[in-house]
């Protein structure tokens, strides 16, 4: 047995030989979305009911799922089968990112003839992370990490972020509420509700704050859960900046405002993953002391 292959028989005993189910599952839904994303971009009545500012949004977001989200959903399942940790945690974040973007097209996006594979996608993404999630022993997951230093700044980078993130959304919500109107971005999509902010608001922006604490608390389920997160936050800055090089092509004014701050941070959040993912190591080790 070569080292490499010791090294994934150990990095194996962190994840439950059940999860092999939930990351073919994965490979299936990543199939789908593939072919859903390369039908959305090819026939144009698909997104004939968005509007001009919804309609940029929604094909680089389709450019995004079919350049990163899925390649890298099934490049990640291909390893995590192999047996790597690294990659394993990783799919988790690519499943939360895919979660989150369906749940946008099959909600906000007109009933259509690819309303049924996004539901599909969802579905399966939905419960392939689930069963992800709970076959992992997260005691096991947490004695890997070799760095407290990294566990820290991670911890506090999620909950900066986060919350940066809600105050921008409350910045655009709060006033129209007192103001009795609707936001701005509402009217421009022509959608009673915003789905970003619904979804960041009340369920992904506290779930990262809560693993930031969780993980300053050195709680095991966050060690397992904050590179998702980390992969999460990294993913949705991708059809941020892709949506600017969208309006170019199509002749409209291109927001390219966005492309420096968001650029800014998906480096930021870039850089710090690849250190926690490489304070990782191959042998079970608890941290008891801060590096």
């Amino acid at each position: 047995m070569t080292e490499q292959d010791t090294t994934h028989t150990i990095e194996r005993k962190a994840v439950s030989d059940r999860a092999t189910n939930w990351l073919w599952l994965s490979i299936a839904a990543a199939l789908l979305a593939v072919a859903g994303s390369v039908i959305a971009l090819a026939v144009h009545s698909i997104y004939a009911g968005l509007t001009p500012a919804f309609l940029p949004q929604a094909l680089a977001q389709d450019v995004g799922n079919l350049a990163v989200a899925s390649p890298a959903l099934l490049i990640l399942a291909a390893l995590a089968l192999r047996g790597s940790l690294r990659a394993y945690l990783l799919w988790m974040g690519v499943l939360t990112f895919t979660i989150y973007n369906y749940v946008i097209y099959t909600f906000s996006v007109p009933f259509g003839p690819l309303f049924l594979l996004w539901v599909a996608v969802l579905g399966m993404c939905i419960y392939a992370l689930i069963g992800g999630v709970t076959t992992v022993d997260h005691g096991a997951v947490a004695a890997r990490y070799a760095s407290r230093r990294a566990v820290v700044i991670v911890a506090w980078l999620l909950i900066v972020t986060a919350v940066l993130f809600g105050l921008l959304w409350l910045s655009e919500d709060v006033p129209a509420l007192l103001a009795g109107n609707k936001p701005q971005s509402i009217i421009d999509m022509a959608l009673p509700t915003n789905p970003v902010h619904i979804l960041d608001l009340g369920f992904f922006l506290p779930a990262v704050i809560a693993t930031g604490v969780l993980l300053l608390k050195r709680k095991p389920l966050a060690y397992t859960v904050a590179p998702a997160f980390i992969v999460f936050l990294i993913l949705t800055g991708v059809p941020i900046l892709l949506t600017p090089v969208v309006q170019t092509a199509r002749g409209m004014t291109a927001t390219w405002g966005v492309v420096i701050p968001i650029g800014t941070l998906v480096v930021v959040l870039l850089g710090e993953l690849v250190w926690l993912l490489s304070t990782i190591q191959p042998h079970p080790r608890i941290l008891t002391r801060k590096v």
